[in-house]
C-alpha cells in the first residue's frame, strides 16, 4: 500500500496580523528577529530585514528564511512596526530615509542609546508612535534586561506591543523617558560590571586552591542563581543576603571584607557614572 504523505500543520504566529521592519538587522537587530522566529511572535513572511551590504543582505535571507535586503524605505514601506537598530548618529537620516513610508497608524521603535523620542518624532515630521528602548546584551540568550519609554503619541496598544517583543529575549520595564539614561547606567552596563565580579570570585577560586575552570563555573553559576532567587522569590536582596549569613558563621566574615573594602559604594559609582556619561551623549 503506497504510503500517503501529510503535511505537518504549521502552528500560527502569535501575532499575524502585523508585518514587522528591522532596519539595521546587526547584533542586537538580529538578536531579536531571531527571537521573534524562534518564538513564533511572527511567521518569517512578516519579518523585513536590511543591512547596509547586499552580500549580507542574501546571507542573511538564507539563514533565516526571511526577506533581508539593502532598501530600508521599501523595508518599511512593507511593515506596521519598523525597529530601528542602526548606530545613534545614524538614526536623524534614516528617519528621514523611510518618511513616505510612515504613516501616523504605524510605529517606530529605536534602541539606539541617547537618541531622545522627540528627535524622532521631529525627524518623522508626523505625529507617530515612538517607543525608545534599551536593551542589553544577554537579550542573546534570552536572559536580557530592557528599559522602555513612550513617546508623545504612543498608544497603549503599541506600548503593549513593545512589551511583548522585548519580552521575546527576557525581562521587560516601562520608565519615563527621564529615567532612560539611568536604564543604560544600570542594566545596558550592567553586564560588564557583573562579569568583573565574576571574574574576581574566579580568581579568588584559584587563589584558595579550585582548579581555573571549576572557579569560573562556580562563580557564574552563583551569580546566575542568585539573580534568579531576586527575581524569583520577589524578595529583597538584604533578606536573601541575611538567609546566607548565618551568625559567627565563614559568610559574616567575607561580607565584612567587603564592605572594608567598598563594593557597594564603588558599584554604585559605576552606575552613577555611566548614567551621567549616557545624559552627556544624549546632550550631544
Amino acid at each position: 500500500m503506497a504510503e500517503i504523505a501529510v503535511e505537518a500543520a504549521q502552528v500560527p504566529a502569535q501575532l499575524p496580523d502585523l508585518h514587522v521592519a528591522v532596519l539595521g538587522a546587526g547584533k542586537m537587530g538580529g538578536i531579536l528577529l531571531q527571537a521573534f522566529l524562534k518564538q513564533n511572535l511572527f511567521a518569517p513572511d512578516q519579518i523585513h530585514a536590511t543591512v547596509a551590504h547586499a552580500e549580507r543582505a542574501l546571507a542573511l535571507s538564507t539563514q533565516w528564511g526571511v526577506d533581508v535586503g539593502t532598501n530600508n524605505l521599501e523595508a518599511a514601506q512593507q511593515a506596521d512596526l519598523i525597529l530601528l537598530g542602526v548606530k545613534p548618529y545614524q538614526v536623524p537620516a534614516i528617519v528621514e530615509e523611510i518618511r513616505p513610508a510612515l504613516t501616523k497608524k504605524k510605529a517606530l521603535i529605536s534602541f539606539a542609546a541617547s537618541v531622545q523620542t522627540r528627535a524622532i518624532e521631529d525627524a518623522a515630521g508626523i505625529e507617530i508612535g515612538v517607543i525608545r528602548a534599551m536593551p542589553n546584551t544577554p537579550s542573546a540568550l534570552g536572559a536580557g534586561a530592557t528599559g522602555l519609554c513612550r513617546g508623545r503619541f504612543v498608544t497603549a496598544k503599541q506600548m503593549e506591543l513593545a512589551q511583548r517583543i522585548f519580552e521575546t529575549v527576557g525581562r521587560s520595564v516601562v520608565v519615563d523617558e527621564k529615567h532612560m539614561d539611568a536604564v543604560t547606567g544600570l542594566s545596558a552596563s550592567g553586564p560588564a560590571y557583573v562579569y568583573i565580579i565574576i571574574e574576581a570570585l574566579a580568581e579568588a577560586g584559584v587563589k584558595v586552591g579550585l582548579p581555573r575552570d571549576t572557579a569560573t563555573q562556580l562563580a557564574a553559576q552563583t551569580v546566575f542563581g542568585a539573580g534568579k532567587m531576586v527575581l524569583e522569590t520577589g524578595y529583597h536582596p538584604a533578606l536573601l543576603k541575611d538567609a546566607v549569613t548565618t551568625p559567627a558563621g565563614c559568610t559574616v566574615d567575607g561580607i565584612l571584607e567587603l564592605e572594608e573594602g567598598g563594593l557597594r559604594v564603588t558599584l554604585i559609582k559605576a552606575v552613577m557614572r555611566a548614567t551621567e556619561r549616557a545624559r552627556e551623549l544624549a546632550k550631544g
